[in-house]
């Protein structure tokens, strides 16, 4: 990841870009693929821009084990991640900063995440 701060970006309280850099290789084919995307920020430098990395990916990480997933087929792995992150949210909504926790404690009853949220008659 490159990082540029900027005294002026022609884009509103614009403070720096990023460039982030993904590659990945298929097991199958071997093919490589490499994206590049570019961000564009209102946060000043050095302050503490992995807060959604932290709170989000990690947990994924972490607490559901995503990089071990056997999941990889088509739109398979996004989907999985979106349910993930629809877990996380609800339980973080809930109150809840430790989601493995949160989990654990959800897997006893499973009524009680939907009676918490409201979501049965």
């Amino acid at each position: 990841m490159k990082t540029a701060a900027f005294a002026h970006l022609d884009y509103p309280d614009a403070r720096q870009a990023l460039q982030v850099v993904r590659w990945r290789r298929e097991l199958g084919s071997g093919k490589l693929t490499i994206e590049r995307v570019h961000l564009i920020t209102s946060l000043p430098p050095g302050a503490a821009t992995w807060g959604i990395e932290n709170l989000l990916h990690h947990v994924r990480d972490r607490t559901f084990r995503e990089d071990d997933s056997k999941v990889r087929t088509a739109q398979l792995p996004r989907t999985m991640a979106s349910l993930r992150n629809l877990v996380i949210g609800l339980h973080r909504q809930d109150g809840h900063t430790n989601i493995a926790a949160a989990l654990r404690h959800a897997a006893r009853d499973y009524g009680r995440p939907l009676t918490a949220l409201g979501l049965t008659g």
